[in-house]
């Protein structure tokens, strides 16, 4: 699937790519309804129902992925809740793996996420797969989302890349379209983003159920590494 000789740089999402959707799935549609319903007196459906409208709108833009904004707007403190339920949190099969082989082929590896900086550093303070990356970068650090064009040109210039020579995996279809119209030529899309739902029926780009569909050939195992 992939034409791992003409690939230099490699872009992993988070959410949904690399750890599992749920967590993020349950918080947003089962946990925070929950607490806003304690919060302001409601009936766990009436919650749902005043705050499926206000999510939908924000879908898309930086501010959907803002957990300050959320803390304003809800009158609730998202980080702290989101840390309530960080068991949750958990890496998808086969990822460490393939994270290893990327780094053993010498390609850079870029996590390119529009998870906010507080739900970033949870996240990779509950799985520390922050040591694999030569990079990191939040859409906010950017101000623009990965859905905007124009955030791929903002991050070639902190991150610069070749659009022809980069791969980008996310579970994101919004995102990859975004990504194609910049230009960036290898793109796949995850089929099984949260582990608690059947994969996606996905034909608009190449897709993976997990990472040992597009493992590189060339990757050296750890344990025939040289010290």
């Amino acid at each position: 699937m992939i034409a791992w000789e003409i690939i230099d740089s490699v872009f992993l999402d988070m959410d949904g790519t690399l750890l599992d959707l749920n967590f993020d799935n349950h918080f947003w549609q089962e946990f925070l309804p929950a607490r806003y319903a304690e919060r302001h007196g409601l009936a766990p459906d009436e919650a749902k129902k005043q705050l499926e409208p206000r999510f939908r709108v924000m879908e898309g833009r930086l501010e959907w992925y803002c957990l300050d904004y959320w803390s304003e707007q809800l009158e609730l403190d998202i980080p702290a809740m989101k840390l309530e339920i960080a068991g949750l949190i958990a890496v998808l099969p086969h990822v460490a793996e393939f994270l290893d082989a990327i780094r053993s082929t010498g390609r850079r590896l870029v996590l390119v996420t529009n998870a906010h900086p507080k739900s970033l550093g949870l996240k990779m303070e509950t799985t520390s797969l922050q040591v694999f990356f030569d990079g990191i970068v939040s859409s906010h650090e950017l101000g623009l989302p990965k859905e905007d064009p124009g955030f791929w040109r903002k991050l070639g210039e902190v991150e610069p890349f070749a659009t022809e020579r980069t791969l980008m995996v996310d579970d994101s279809l919004p995102v990859l379209r975004s990504a194609r119209a910049f230009g960036i030529r290898h793109l796949v899309a995850v089929r099984r983003h949260d582990t608690t739902q059947p994969p996606r029926d996905i034909t608009e780009f190449a897709a993976i159920e997990d990472f040992r569909a597009i493992m590189p050939s060339e990757a050296v195992p750890q344990a025939l590494r040289l010290p």
